[in-house]
């Protein structure tokens, strides 16, 4: 008997009005109780709520996810604020509400849905579930829908938005980030992730429309509907045709004796790493098997982020040494990132960062658009973009070559959108890329390129870090450190940046740091520029997320923002040398003195309780 009496209890509890004392929590959690359909997410509030863990219910409750660099990003569990089936369905139907506003020919021309291979067992939530959902809700409303059959690379739903002339697309993906999270990538119709204010006016008509249609939740739709289609194998077959026009020497790789090694860090990337290396003419890399096949759990690696450096690399620089093999190429778990790395002849391994990378590529990128151009190419028709945490060494090789170079936000969102505005305009691009991020940010692509470059530079006996000293000789040595601290608590982030706005005075930024001279602040937050005749900053305003550059008078510049995705302050900085200053552990040394006084002066770990980023 008492055994019933408890059950009835229980379903009392959760089918009655719910008294918390908190009336926007009862509402919360009425709404929860009613509209989700996923019985493990709905236990998960089910058993908060028979527990009185209120505080916890307000956190999953009481909030929503907003939009980041172009999308959502949480973790994956119950509630408003986390990636769940049922955020993923309301976030859906806002889109399918906005996209209708702005496209009238919306059911003619469709939408793009991919998904990479994360999951979490507890909340039965997957990537390939939650693009199943965001397919359904659309498929009910009579909107074509461009599901794949299976994982892809991230890059391969912006490039299918714009082969098969969809409205915008989504990828189901949370990149590098642990294992925990999940996200929700939206690309506008030009194949760029969204930017403001289509970002904002997303984000209303979710809030709008946040009870599931008839129809949402059915999931059958995907089998069952004529208006499904799986456009894998033409998009795979069309982007390794297009990937033809970034091969210059195939036969060349065809002979090379490089070997190269490739891990996906438990991701998509193994099949399409695979395939565009036999475009390109090469012999197969060697995956390292432990990390070739899907694993949400990311079971080898602490972090699944190459860019983590050497660590995260353990497992694929062991194979190559036992495999002979020079170049290890690591794409990330959605393979829009690549990580590369090189054995020296003293035996260590050089992993390059990012922005060593984008020096390489850019070198690259000339030489053969140098060496294949037509005869009328105008070398003022060409350029380069990258963003303004990314290296300065692009600058100076379009100083010195003639072609142009631009600056944009941090964000892959705004690079995007302005090559598009530029072949719009009948220019050439040639390279774009982040600090964290190469060649259009696409790790399959950014890896084949990085294998013909060696093989290439191999048949001069040069190694990718000697043709990199060579760039550095040639343009101006370009040293960067790039680093992170951990803070948790929004309020604390606030207010390191507030008071570097109001510094010695109100309204006043720091004249110095430490003994080093300030010579402009860039304050993209509100639209501040020193280095301006107007004062007003050339870039956009990005109110929502904060971000302060300072250009030294030694020639370094260097700047701090926060994530948009993470709770993280970021710190960039680097040095920038004429062809002339070639002592590199003079300006080694210089750039360490620099960081730390940047650290100690404006972040102030100890006293605002940062977190070490931990190597």
């Amino acid at each position: 008997m008492a055994e019933n009496t408890e059950g009835d209890l229980n379903s009392n509890l959760l089918h009655a009005p719910y008294h918390t004392g908190d009336p926007q929590l009862d509402t919360a959690i009425g709404q929860w109780l009613r509209w989700d359909k996923n019985p493990k997410t709905k236990e998960q509030i089910e058993n908060l709520l028979r527990n009185g863990m209120n505080k916890e219910l307000r956190d999953r409750l009481c909030c929503r996810m907003t939009f980041g660099t172009a999308g959502l990003r949480s973790a994956m569990g119950a509630g408003f604020c986390y990636i769940n089936d049922l955020t993923v369905i309301q976030s859906t139907q806002g889109m399918y509400k906005y996209l209708e506003r702005c496209f009238s020919d919306f059911k003619q021309r469709g939408f793009v849905v991919g998904y990479d291979t994360r999951g979490q067992v507890t909340s039965s939530c997957s990537s390939q579930r939650l693009a199943k959902l965001t397919a359904a809700v659309l498929l009910a409303k009579d909107v074509p829908v461009y599901l794949f059959s299976r994982y892809v690379p991230t890059p391969f739903v912006p490039y299918a938005v714009q082969k098969l002339k969809a409205v915008a697309g989504v990828m189901i993906t949370a990149s590098h980030n642990r294992k925990e999270d999940n996200g929700y990538k939206v690309y506008w119709e030009t194949g760029a992730q969204i930017t403001s204010p289509h970002d904002k006016e997303i984000l209303k008509c979710i809030e709008e429309c946040v009870e599931p249609w008839n129809g949402s939740w059915n999931d059958n739709l995907v089998d069952t509907s004529p208006l499904k289609r799986d456009p894998l194998q033409d998009i795979c077959r069309r982007y390794m045709e297009d990937l033809k026009k970034i091969c210059f020497y195939r036969e060349l790789n065809s002979k090379t004796t490089l070997k190269f090694v490739h891990t996906s860090f438990h991701g998509v990337g193994h099949d399409y790493v695979q395939l565009a290396f036999k475009v390109f003419g090469f012999k197969p890399p060697i995956p390292v098997p432990e990390q070739k096949d899907p694993d949400p759990d990311f079971s080898t690696v602490k972090c699944p982020n190459p860019e983590e450096g050497e660590s995260v690399l353990e497992l694929s620089l062991r194979l190559a040494e036992k495999e002979n093999a020079r170049v290890v190429l690591a794409t990330d778990p959605d393979a829009d990132r690549l990580a590369a790395a090189e054995l020296q002849e003293n035996g260590c391994w050089k992993v390059f960062t990012g922005n060593e990378l984008a020096a390489l590529f850019g070198w690259w990128m000339f030489d053969c658009w140098k060496k294949n151009k037509s005869r009328n190419a105008d070398v003022k028709n060409v350029y380069m973009l990258a963003t303004t945490v990314s290296s300065k060494i692009l600058k100076a090789i379009a100083l010195k070559e003639g072609f142009h170079f631009e600056e944009t936000l941090p964000g892959f969102k705004w690079i995007g959108s302005r090559i598009i505005d530029l072949l719009e305009n009948g220019k050439e691009v040639l390279f774009a890329f982040e600090e964290s991020i190469v060649l259009d940010k696409d790790g399959v692509s950014a890896a084949v390129v990085v294998a013909e470059m060696a093989s290439y530079l191999e048949t001069m006996n040069i190694t990718l870090k000697q043709q990199l000293v060579k760039v550095y000789e040639k343009y101006g040595y370009h040293i960067s450190k790039t680093s992170y601290f951990l803070c948790y608590e929004p309020p604390t982030i606030k207010s390191i940046f507030e008071r570097l706005r109001n510094f010695d005075s109100p309204k006043e930024y720091p004249k110095f740091c430490g003994t080093f001279a300030i010579l402009h602040v860039r304050d993209v937050t509100t639209g501040y520029d020193s280095s301006q005749p107007n004062k007003k900053s050339v870039l956009p305003v990005s109110k929502n997320s904060q971000m302060i550059t300072f250009t030294f008078q030694n020639g370094c510049v260097a700047t701090l923002r926060t994530s948009g995705t993470e709770p993280k302050i970021k710190y960039y900085a680097e040095m920038c040398a004429s062809p002339d200053q070639s002592d590199t552990a003079l300006l080694e040394e210089e750039l360490k003195k620099l960081i730390d006084a940047l650290i100690e002066n404006f972040l102030q770990p100890s006293k605002n309780g940062l977190i070490w980023r931990s190597v």
